[in-house]
C-alpha cells in the first residue's frame, strides 16, 4: 500500500506524459549549459556582425538565438529570431541554411500544436535539400517527418519515412545517422507492442553507437532495451541494461536519462515484489526530476532577467536618442523664439494691458473649472464608497458559500472513508470464507481417501455404507452452504465484475461461476482444485472449456483476463 501511494504521488508530481516527454526532448543534450552568458555573447556577436554588414553570419547567430529561446521554452521569442534569420537566408540565397532552419522551425510548429505548419516546414526543407543533393539533410528531414507521424500515432507512415531516411544514411555510410534511425524504428515497434522487432532495432542502434564512439546516445538506447525486457517479463535481464544506462548517465552527467533510468529500475523491482528497492529508486528518480526542473527554472529566470536588462538598455538608448533629437529641436525653437521676441518686443509691451485683462478672465475660468472638478471628485468618492460596500457584501457572501462547500466536502470524505472501510471488511470476509473452504475440502479429501481404502477391503458387509458415505462427501464439495455466502461477499466487493463478464458470454453454469470467482481472486491451480473438489486434469479441462466459451485466443492468460474486468 505505501508503494502504491508513492506511485500516485509520483505521477501527480510529474507532468502529463506527452507534455513531459516534449519538455525533456527540448532540454536533453542542451548545447547551452549556461544560457544567460551564452545569450549575452550571441547578442554582442550579432551586434558586431550587423556593424560589419556580414548578413550571413548575422543570420546564423539569429538562428542560434532562436534555438536557445526554443530550448528554454520561449517560443514567441524563438519564432521572432527564426523569422529574422529566414529573411536573411532568403536574401543571401543561403539555401542550405534555409533548409536547416526550416527543420528547426518544424519542431517549433509541432511544440505549438500546429501539425500542418510543421509538415509544411519539413516539406520545404526536403525540397531544398533535394535540390542541393544533400543526402545527410534529406535523411535528417525524413527522420524528423517520421518522428512527427509517430507522435500522431500514424505508425505506418512513421515507419515508411524512417526507412526512407535509413536508406539515405546508408548511401553516405553515416553510422551515427543509421543508429538514430534504428533507434526511431525501435520506438515505433515498442509503441506497437512488437517487442522482438523493437529489441532488434535498439540493439542494432547500440552496436552502431559504440562503433561511432557516441556513448551519450547509447544511454537512451540501453534504457529502452531494459524497458523491453521489463515489459516482456525478463526483469533481471532488463535491469542489467538499465544499470549500464545509469553508469553512462552518471559518467556524462545526463540527468534526464538518469532520472528515467531510476524510474525504470523502480518499476522493475516493484514487478519483482522487491518494494523496498523499488521505493528507493523511485525516490531517486523523483529527487533528480525535482532538481532538474529547479535548475531549469533558475536558468529561465536568469535568462528572462538578462532579456529584461537588454530590453531596458535598448529602451534607455532609444530614450536618450529621442531626448537628443528633442534637445536639438528645443534649441532651434528657443533661438527662433528669442528672435521673435526681439522683433515683436514693442508689440508685446503695447498689448500688455490687454494680456493682463485676458489673464484675469482666464483665472476666473480656471477657478470655475477647479470648483467643478472638486464637485466631480466628491461625487466620485461617494460612488467609490458605495462600490466598496457592495464589494464587501459580495466577499462575505462568497466566504459563506466557501464554508458551505467545505462542509459538503468533509461530509463526502467521511462517506468515502466509511465505504472504503466496508470494502476492506468484505475483502477480509471473502478471504476467510475461501480459507474455510480450502481447509474443509482438505479434510474431506483425506476422509475420502481413507474411505476408498476401506472399500477396497474384503469386508463385503461395509462396502455399501462406505460407498454411500463417499457419495455424500463428493456432494458436499459442490453443495456447501458457504458457497452462497462466498458469492454474496464476492459480488459486494466486485460489484461490476459479473456485469462486465456478460458482455463476453452469459450462459455460465454454477460450477463455471465458482471457477471464475476463484480465478478472479488469483488463487493457484492447487487451491482451486481443492476448493472445487476436482483433480488437476479436471481443472485443466474446465479452464479449456471456459476459454473456448469466452473466445479467448490460444496463449492468452485466463486469470489476467478476469483481472482486467473490474
Amino acid at each position: 500500500m505505501p508503494l502504491l501511494l508513492f506511485f500516485c504521488l509520483f505521477s501527480f508530481i510529474c507532468p502529463a506524459q506527452e507534455d513531459r516527454e516534449l519538455r525533456i526532448e527540448r532540454l536533453e543534450n542542451n548545447p547551452y549549459p549556461d544560457p544567460t552568458n551564452a545569450f549575452i555573447s550571441l547578442k554582442e556577436q550579432l551586434k558586431g556582425e550587423l556593424m560589419q554588414k556580414d548578413q550571413l553570419k548575422a543570420g546564423i547567430t539569429l538562428q542560434k538565438m532562436g534555438n536557445m529561446c526554443y530550448r528554454l521554452g520561449h517560443f514567441d521569442q524563438s519564432f521572432e529570431y527564426y523569422l529574422q534569420a529566414q529573411k536573411i537566408f532568403e536574401a543571401e540565397k543561403a539555401y542550405r541554411h534555409s533548409a536547416s532552419l526550416a527543420n528547426e522551425m518544424g519542431i517549433l510548429y509541432y511544440y505549438n500544436k500546429d501539425i500542418k505548419g510543421a509538415r509544411q516546414q519539413y516539406e520545404q526543407a526536403l525540397d531544398l535539400f533535394t535540390r542541393l543533393k544533400d543526402q545527410a539533410g534529406i535523411a535528417d528531414t525524413y527522420g524528423r517527418m517520421g518522428h512527427l507521424f509517430e507522435k500522431q500515432r500514424q505508425y505506418d507512415s512513421a515507419a515508411l519515412y524512417q526507412k526512407t531516411a535509413l536508406q539515405a544514411y546508408q548511401r553516405i555510410n553515416d553510422v551515427q545517422g543509421i543508429a538514430k534511425i534504428y533507434e526511431n524504428l525501435g520506438s515505433i515497434n515498442e509503441d506497437l507492442e512488437q517487442y522482438d522487432s523493437a529489441s532488434y532495432y535498439f540493439k542494432q542502434a547500440d552496436i552502431l553507437y559504440q562503433k561511432a564512439g557516441v556513448d551519450i546516445d547509447r544511454i537512451e538506447v540501453l534504457n529502452n532495451i531494459g524497458d523491453i525486457y521489463r515489459k516482456t517479463g525478463f526483469y533481471r535481464e532488463g535491469l542489467t541494461y538499465t544499470f549500464r544506462a545509469i553508469e553512462l548517465a552518471q559518467k556524462y552527467r545526463e540527468h534526464y536519462q538518469l532520472c528515467s533510468a531510476y524510474r525504470d529500475v523502480g518499476k522493475s523491482y516493484n514487478l519483482m515484489h522487491m518494494n523496498d528497492s523499488a521505493f528507493y529508486y523511485l525516490e531517486l528518480s523523483r529527487k533528480n526530476l525535482l532538481e532538474i526542473y529547479s535548475e531549469e527554472s533558475n536558468k529561465q529566470i536568469a535568462f528572462l532577467q538578462v532579456q529584461y536588462e537588454i530590453n531596458k538598455k535598448n529602451q534607455e538608448i532609444s530614450r536618450l536618442q529621442v531626448e537628443k533629437r528633442v534637445n536639438i529641436i528645443i534649441g532651434i525653437s528657443v533661438f527662433i523664439v528669442i528672435l521673435l521676441l526681439v522683433t515683436l518686443g514693442i508689440t508685446v509691451i503695447s498689448r500688455q494691458k490687454l494680456k493682463i485683462r485676458n489673464e484675469q478672465i482666464q483665472h476666473e475660468n480656471e477657478k470655475q473649472v477647479l470648483e467643478t472638478q472638486n464637485k466631480l471628485a466628491e461625487a466620485e468618492l461617494k460612488s467609490r464608497s458605495l462600490e466598496e460596500e457592495k464589494l464587501k457584501t459580495e466577499i462575505k457572501n462568497r466566504q459563506l458559500e466557501q464554508e458551505k462547500l467545505s462542509a459538503e466536502l468533509k461530509s463526502r470524505h467521511l462517506e468515502e472513508a466509511s465505504l472504503k472501510q466496508e470494502i476492506e471488511i468484505k475483502a477480509k470476509e471473502l478471504s476467510t470464507h475461501t480459507l474455510h473452504i480450502i481447509q474443509k475440502n482438505h479434510l474431506l479429501e483425506n476422509m475420502r481417501g481413507r474411505l476408498e481404502f476401506l472399500v477396497k477391503d474384503d469386508k463385503r458387509d461395509q462396502k455399501k455404507q462406505l460407498k454411500e458415505l463417499i457419495l455424500q462427501i463428493n456432494q458436499s464439495f459442490n453443495n456447501d452452504k458457504y458457497w452462497e455466502e462466498f458469492r454474496n461477499t464476492f459480488e459486494q466487493i466486485h460489484a461490476s465484475f459479473f456485469n462486465n463478464l456478460k458482455q463476453y458470454a452469459s450462459d455460465f453454469t454454477a460450477s463455471e461461476m465458482r471457477l471464475i470467482s476463484l480465478l478472479k481472486m488469483n488463487l493457484n491451480s492447487g487451491d482451486i482444485a481443492t476448493i472445487l473438489g476436482i483433480s488437476q486434469d479436471s481443472l485443466r479441462v474446465a479452464r479449456y472449456r471456459l476459454r473456448k466459451k469466452l473466445n479467448l485466443e490460444q496463449g492468452e492468460n485466463l486469470s489476467a483476463f478476469f483481472q482486467s474486468l473490474d
